[in-house]
Formats: structure tokens, sequence, C-alpha cells
């Protein structure tokens, strides 16, 4: 990891490059016109490489904005055809998660699983138990890996990837994240962001053929954030 102006560089080649994104941060433009995270990585390769011209910058995944860690961009349009791919696969590429909520599940590991249908109106998803018409089959494992005084750290591995799948199904569970007021916690975060963090995504380099596995520090502008840190060293 380094820091290269305001962007917290995490792994960078020719093909790909990895960021830290901090919560409340855009990926890519919508409709609020706020710049996104990757106009400013295609400024930061514009001027290291002294590139004339347009960059080419693509996006093989996302973040919800209020969400913090790990993403991935990629450099050239063969990385993005074969990532895309690796995406769409599911089992070759892991994500890891850190979230942190205020009431403890029931269960400290477990597998949750269901169907989600999204909300376009709102930017909401909705989970159920049973097949539905318009929902599609969501599933997660987590485990509760640390504990502070008040709150629970839990680690959430993804086996699919739906819309707002690990907020939905974490706060249908009774353990909304911490900040997420769309999903059912009482109070917002300071930052307007909430505590769910990209904490690691593994892959083989899609041009380069190795394992890589890629780690982000969670937001340690954040009290909470930082005592966990400390006490998962």
């Amino acid at each position: 990891m380094r820091r290269e102006g305001n962007l917290e560089v995490l792994y960078e080649d020719n093909h790909i490059i990895a960021i830290n994104k901090s919560n409340n941060e855009l990926v890519q433009g919508d409709s609020t016109g706020d710049e996104p995270l990757s106009e400013r990585v295609k400024r930061y390769i514009k001027k290291k490489y002294n590139k004339p011209g347009d960059v080419y910058l693509g996006l093989p995944h996302r973040l919800d904005r209020p969400v913090s860690g790990v993403i991935l961009f990629a450099k050239t349009s063969k990385a993005l055809v074969r990532l895309n791919d690796m995406f769409q696969a599911r089992d070759q590429i892991k994500k890891t998660y850190w979230a942190i909520v205020k009431h403890r599940p029931e269960m400290e590991q477990g597998t949750l699983t269901g169907y989600i249908s999204k909300n376009h109106e709102k930017n909401k998803s909705n989970l159920y138990a049973k097949e539905r018409k318009g929902a599609k089959f969501a599933s997660l494992d987590y485990s509760l890996i640390n504990l502070s005084q008040k709150y629970y750290l839990l680690e959430v591995n993804l086996h699919t990837g739906r819309h707002h799948q690990i907020r939905c199904q974490l706060a249908k569970m009774g353990s909304p994240i911490k900040g997420d007021l769309k999903y059912g916690y009482p109070r917002s975060n300071p930052d307007g962001g909430i505590s769910l963090h990209a904490r690691e995504i593994s892959f083989i380099h899609p041009v380069k053929k190795e394992p890589i596995t890629i780690t982000a520090i969670p937001p340690q502008n954040d009290n909470l954030w930082k005592e966990f840190t400390k006490l998962m060293k």
C-alpha cells in the first residue's frame, strides 16, 4: 500500500490497479454530479505515466457509495474482459468483507440464504425466504471474529453478488450494519458512510496468471474501525 496524493493505492501493475476506497465516495459518476473515484484514478495514471489524451480505465465490479475498501480497476481492455468473466463466474474471485454490527448474531457463524429483488425507485433490496418472480438467489457465510464493549465485528464471504446483499441479509438476521439507516440501523454514522468494509480480494491475475491477494485497512479516521484494526493484529 502507498499513498498517492489523495489515493491509497493497494496494488498496481501494467494491467490492473486496486484502490482502498473511502466510504461515502462514488466509484463512478451518477446523477449527483459528484466527482467519482474513477476520474481521480484516471488523473493519477495520466500524471504518473505522462499519458497523452484519454486514459483507459475499466470497472469490473462496484462498491456501494457508503462502503469502504478494495475496489479493482482494469488498465487495459484485455484485463477488463477477463476480469468481467471472472466476476461473473463467482467462484474465481473471493471477496471478504468486515461489518460492524450492534446486535450479536444468535449463532457465531453460519450461512445465510434467500432471494433478493431490487426496488429501483428506492435503490433498496428486499429479501424473501422463498423463490419468487424477479428475485435472485443470494448466499453468504458470516462469522463473528471480534467484539468491543458495545459492537461486534463480523467477517462475511459472498457466494453471490446481489444488490445490497450483505446489508440486506445481515439486517434480516437481526444485525443491521452500523450506520445503515436504509436497512434498519437507528442512527447514521457521522461521516455518512456505513460500517461495511471490503477487506480483501483474492484471484488469479487476468494476464500474469499469478495468484494475488489484496487487503485493505479499514478507515482509520473512524475510532471504532481503528479499535477493531488494533484488536485484529
